[in-house]
């Protein structure tokens, strides 16, 4: 089996507990505008380019001129000899590479000697559950050789639970407690992510929900009320909550995969709402994650 990786690095408890080596997995079944990571977003991948690497020759086709890409030259090009590994480039190049679950597996293992403070390895996305039996298979095999494992999801895939006993801590987004606002902004129910929401915080030893918070989106005072309603069911002692402050550090990504970043200052949120929101969190006796 093969997963498809856009993106791996390390960071340290930005994606789990400790110093970590996180694996962005391609594919994602949502399409929040707000995306930092829109290149994952697609599971055949997508054409990246990167402006300060592109030149003109890159393509045989003459699709790129002035340092920029003619994709509808590319709807039409089967050949595609501008993403060969002869012609690999950091100027224009598939979104993603395959990878076997054999390799990140020995890559994994190799990496454990940075497992630092509790550390681990993360799959995140994209969204990482789009590729679920190769992903199920390395979960499996890093439980087994002790390895602390990581999951960043969306919560959206109905066989969710089937990898709880083999992820160590894992990290849920809530991105709207609406059912109409969810479908609106992420083209996805959110029938199945409240039901992971609570099979988790029941079955789970370490969920952390995060929240999103976008301005015009999830950010009113009555949205804050309605999600602490609804943590107010997931609460528990290995249950924490998190507020993520919107940012736009995935614009520019936007522009290299051909697409309009279409968010807007209006996106933007204060300092003050989030200290609200944490305040609302303590205030009904949850655990608060920055806290």
């Amino acid at each position: 089996m093969t997963l498809r990786i856009f993106q791996k690095g390390f960071n340290y408890s930005q994606d789990g507990q400790g110093n970590r080596l996180v694996y962005h997995l391609q594919g994602c079944n949502m399409n929040c505008r707000w995306c930092a990571n829109p290149e994952g977003m697609k599971m055949e991948g997508v054409i990246y380019t990167d402006k300060d690497w592109i030149t003109d020759e890159l393509c045989p086709k003459n699709a790129v001129k002035d340092g920029k890409l003619d994709r509808s030259v590319c709807d039409i090009c089967a050949d595609r000899e501008c993403l060969s590994i002869k012609n690999k480039s950091k100027g224009i190049r598939l979104s993603y590479e395959e990878r076997t679950v054999d390799e990140v597996f020995e890559e994994i293992l190799r990496s454990s000697p940075m497992f630092y403070d509790g550390g681990g390895v993360t799959f995140t996305g994209g969204e990482a559950t789009m590729q679920f039996e190769p992903l199920k298979e390395l979960l499996i095999r890093l439980t087994e050789a002790g390895i602390h494992t990581a999951i960043e999801t969306n919560g959206s895939h109905p066989k969710l639970p089937e990898l709880f006993p083999y992820i160590s801590q894992l990290i849920m987004d809530c991105k709207h407690w609406n059912r109409d606002s969810h479908k609106k902004y992420t083209g996805v129910s959110i029938d199945t992510v409240l039901l992971n929401l609570k099979t988790a915080a029941k079955e789970h030893g370490q969920l952390d929900v995060r929240v999103p918070l976008i301005g015009g989106v999830n950010d009113s005072r009555e949205d804050m009320e309605q999600f602490i309603s609804l943590f107010e069911t997931l609460r528990g002692d290995t249950v924490t909550f998190e507020i993520l402050k919107y940012h736009e550090f995935g614009k520019n990504k936007w522009e290299q995969c051909g697409w309009t970043y279409e968010m807007d200052e209006s996106a933007h949120v204060t300092a003050e709402q989030i200290r609200k929101f944490q305040k609302l969190i303590k205030g009904r006796g949850l655990n608060d994650k920055k806290s």
